[in-house]
C-alpha cells in the first residue's frame, strides 16, 4: 500500500521548522533583522505599538497581548523579532533616542554667530522635547528603573549626544569672539538646557493647574523659549 506524501506544513513568517524523529516542530526565533519587506513592516509596526504602550503605561504596566493588538500582528511575532517584553523596551529606548539624535545632527549652527547659534541649540532641545512627549515618558520611566535596560545596551555609545560636542564647538567659538565667557564646562551647560526643556515637558500638566493656564499652547511655549534662550545667553555673558 502506498503511502500518501504529506506536503511541509507552512513556515510562518519569523519561525522556525525543524524535524526530529520524523515530526516537524515550528518555534520562533529572534533574529536581528527581518527577510522580507512584510516583515520589515510587521516588525515597525510592533514597534510603533510598543512605543505608544510603554509611553502610556510603563514597562511594568504595557501588556504584550495590547502590543500584539495595537500592531495587529501575532504575538509570536513580537518574540521572534524582538526576543521579549524588556528586549522590546530597550529597543524602543534605543529607538527613541537614535531618533533625536538624528534630529541634532541635522542642526546646523557653524555659520552662525556664537549667541545665534547657542540660542538656535536651546530652542531646538525645547520644541523637540515639546514635540515627543513619548520621548519623555520614556525617560522618566526608564529613569524608575535607574537606566538598568539602558546601561545594558550595545548601542549605548552610539546614543552619545552630538550636541555636547556642538556646544562646546559653539562656547570655543563665543570665547574667541568675546562674546561668552571662558571656563563653561560643556556637560554643566548641556545638563541645564536640556533640564529647562525637560522638566517644562515633564511637568507641563501639573504646572498648568498650579498655574492656571495652558502651558503646552503656542503662546506658552514661545515664551518658555525665550525664557530659556535668556537665562543661557544670561549666563554665558562675559
Amino acid at each position: 500500500m502506498r503511502r500518501r506524501r504529506r506536503e511541509p506544513a507552512p513556515v510562518t513568517e519569523g519561525m522556525t521548522t525543524t524535524t526530529t524523529g520524523g515530526s516537524r516542530r515550528t518555534s520562533a526565533i529572534p533574529r536581528s533583522e527581518p527577510r522580507s519587506a512584510r516583515a520589515t513592516a510587521t516588525r515597525q509596526r510592533i514597534l510603533d505599538a510598543a512605543t505608544t504602550e510603554f509611553a502610556a503605561h510603563g514597562l511594568a504596566g504595557a501588556r504584550v497581548d495590547e502590543i500584539a493588538a495595537r500592531a495587529n500582528a501575532n504575538k509570536r511575532m513580537l518574540y521572534a523579532y524582538f526576543g521579549g517584553k524588556e528586549e522590546l523596551w530597550l529597543t524602543v529606548l534605543e529607538t527613541a533616542y537614535a531618533a533625536k539624535r538624528g534630529e541634532e545632527r541635522a542642526v546646523v549652527v557653524d555659520g552662525l554667530d556664537p549667541r545665534e547659534a547657542m540660542a538656535a541649540l536651546v530652542r531646538f532641545n525645547l520644541r523637540y522635547t515639546a514635540a515627543h512627549p513619548e520621548f519623555v515618558a520614556l525617560l522618566n520611566q526608564e529613569n524608575v528603573h535607574r537606566a538598568a535596560h539602558l546601561t545594558r545596551s550595545a548601542r549605548v555609545r552610539a546614543l552619545y549626544s552630538p550636541l555636547l560636542e556642538t556646544l562646546a564647538a559653539v562656547l570655543a567659538r563665543g570665547v574667541g569672539a568675546g562674546v561668552f565667557r571662558a571656563g563653561v564646562d560643556p556637560r554643566q551647560l548641556y545638563i541645564t538646557i536640556v533640564a529647562v526643556g525637560h522638566f517644562y515637558c515633564a511637568n507641563i500638566h501639573t504646572l498648568s493647574a498650579i498655574l492656571g493656564e495652558d502651558l503646552a499652547s503656542d503662546a506658552a511655549l514661545a515664551l518658555r523659549e525665550a525664557h530659556a534662550v535668556e537665562v543661557v545667553l544670561g549666563y554665558l555673558r562675559p
